[in-house]
């Protein structure tokens, strides 16, 4: 199944979506795949509040009505009370991928201690892998992409590698990335002959 891919990105802040301040995940997340993809892509966006029920509503609609292949969440993933994203999206997962939690939580740990107070999670719900990733677009980059040396060598890979053979084995469209941005990651038994 090849063609472009509907990416579902949903910021999940009070304040941004009441207009206190300006929304930046959603300008981070589009910033960075349109570097990152070479597939096209089209964008579905949602700016919602912390609130759990609008939450599950927006990741299921964007699921099941939308068809998004992949939802990538940005912000309520703390610890605080109105922080509630992790269990939303846990809610509506038919399977949890806990590897990628654990992953972007060591990627954190490269720059702040604190990274272990984020519980960020992944699942998959029918054909869509859903993800949520951190508030800020620093963290939102180095999560996806890894972090580089001062030399610009990729030291510690990101997410996103492995994003594109997960959206393969859900049965969602082939996605290819730009490698000098990340290489998306398949075994040898997955890979098509380039064209």
């Amino acid at each position: 199944m090849s063609g472009q891919i509907r990416i579902g990105l949903v910021s999940i802040s009070d304040r941004a979506s009441d207009g206190r301040y300006e929304d930046q995940g959603i300008p981070a997340l589009r910033a960075w795949l349109d570097g990152a993809l070479s597939t096209p892509w089209q964008a579905v966006t949602r700016l919602i509040p912390d609130e759990r029920p609008l939450i599950e509503q927006t990741l299921i609609e964007l699921a099941d009505q939308e068809g998004c292949a992949l939802i990538l969440t940005t912000g309520g993933t703390g610890p605080a009370p109105r922080d509630v994203t992790p269990e939303a999206t846990l809610a509506v997962g038919d399977k949890e991928m806990p590897g990628f939690g654990e992953e972007m939580r060591r990627i954190s740990l490269n720059f702040v201690p604190t990274a272990i107070l984020s519980r960020q999670v992944a699942v998959i719900r029918g054909k869509s892998l859903i993800v949520n990733l951190p508030g800020q677009p620093k963290a939102i980059r180095e999560t996806l992409e890894g972090v580089r040396d001062a030399d610009g060598k990729m030291a510690h890979v990101g997410i996103f590698a492995a994003i594109p053979y997960c959206v393969d084995l859900i049965g969602g469209p082939w996605v290819e990335t730009d490698e000098a941005v990340i290489k998306a990651f398949r075994p040898k038994s997955a890979q098509r002959p380039q064209s």
